[in-house]
């Protein structure tokens, strides 16, 4: 999975699984596009994920998580429930603002 963090006035975490970076997902009049822009940077595990979602709650975050390992460590981290989870075109993705 990638990650990315955007410094502004507020952090936000970018983190999606890798085989979707650059796709265009839609279903009706939504629409999930995953680009390389905004979430590839570093190449992490699923366990560095966890450890950096963590941190990053704790630092007043906001999250973008798309994809399956990645929705995954974002309910390990303790910032999200599988209840929280949408989908589209069956892919998972959560807009996290803590």
């Amino acid at each position: 999975m990638f990650i990315k963090i955007h410094k502004s006035y507020r952090t936000v975490v970018a983190v999606c699984d890798e085989e979707l970076i650059g796709k265009k997902f839609e279903e009706g009049k939504a629409q999930l596009d995953v680009r390389e822009s905004f979430y590839k940077d570093k190449k992490i595990t699923e366990s560095e994920a966890v450890k950096i979602l963590k941190q990053q709650s704790y630092e007043d975050a906001t999250f973008n998580i798309v994809g399956e390992k990645s929705t995954q460590a974002a309910i390990e981290a303790g910032i999200t429930s599988e209840e929280s989870i949408a989908r589209i075109n069956n892919i998972p993705f959560v807009l996290i603002l803590v």
